[in-house]
């Protein structure tokens, strides 16, 4: 946990892979993003420079562009943690992930070589890795402890977990979402892969989208004009340290992962920052 040297009557909840959560003297959600990053369910050692302010930017810019509810309450927050802070409602958590894919990759390809399904899907025959499908699909995940792998689940047990009535609903808000988001990222030069939501549930027990929203570091995201049919360019998200950790370390050895090298952290900090750039630029033109 980082020490943001809170006021304090500022109480600190929890604190996950990259954020902070702190209880308000207002009884609100304080959600912080450092500038801690992660990959394979480690914590790396390495910080990317102004990374959480940048995660907090693009949530903020996605939150006040999608027309579904949210958690978002203000972003006046303590001087010590402005600009990478946001305060937020209460919620009641679903536990699980919303995933959403347009395009095969990921923990969807592996699965997919294996059953020739993602979370129960049966997909197509000959589909290689970065293949487009024919429309998003929802494929969810279970929600993690930290250091323990989140696993991909079939819609039979969201069902179970959240009932039907409500898994129907997380399931068409998240394809309605990363419709309309796919929408904005083209305008702004990329092709949206695949990405996470998750949702919890206020106390009238409606749906509310929360957390970080279509960051790169819960999406997949391409440059548009590099994409090439089953095969995906040079990403502007976390994938660019996934793939400097295959190639330098063994993820099934047991030890922790390596520092990243300058370059890497230089290169995924200004892919971060651009993605914000070109996003802020496509809605004011």
């Amino acid at each position: 946990m980082a020490n943001w040297n809170l006021p304090a009557d500022y109480q600190h909840l929890h604190s996950g892979k990259v954020r902070d959560l702190y209880l308000t003297p207002k009884n609100t959600i304080l959600l912080v993003a450092s500038d801690r990053i992660s990959a394979f369910d480690y914590v790396l050692p390495n910080l990317i420079l102004n990374k959480g302010k940048i995660l907090t930017a693009i949530s903020l810019f996605w939150f006040n562009q999608l027309s579904v509810p949210n958690h978002v309450i203000s972003n006046q927050v303590p001087n010590v943690v402005d600009g990478r802070a946001i305060e937020v409602m209460r919620l009641n958590m679903l536990p699980i992930e919303c995933v959403v894919r347009k395009y095969l990759t990921g923990s969807a390809w592996l699965e997919y070589q294996k059953t020739g399904q993602v979370c129960g899907l049966k997909l197509p025959v000959g589909l290689s890795n970065g293949s487009k499908l024919a429309e998003p699909i929802f494929t969810p995940a279970t929600k993690a402890d930290l250091g323990k792998h989140d696993e991909n689940i079939d819609f039979e047990k969201v069902v179970e977990l959240i009932g039907s009535d409500l898994a129907k609903q997380v399931k068409n808000e998240s394809i309605k979402i990363f419709n309309q988001a796919s929408k904005l990222l083209e305008r702004a030069g990329f092709t949206l892969i695949d990405t996470k939501f998750e949702f919890g549930l206020n106390d009238l027990g409606e749906l509310v989208l929360a957390d970080e929203v279509l960051t790169p570091d819960s999406s997949r995201i391409c440059n548009a004009v590099e994409m090439k049919v089953g095969e995906l360019p040079s990403s502007f998200d976390k994938q660019l340290v996934r793939n400097w950790l295959l190639a330098n370390w063994e993820k099934d050895s047991g030890l922790p992962p390596p520092e990243l090298p300058n370059n890497i952290i230089e290169l995924t900090g200004n892919r971060y920052q651009e993605v914000l750039n070109r996003l802020l630029e496509s809605v004011n033109k």
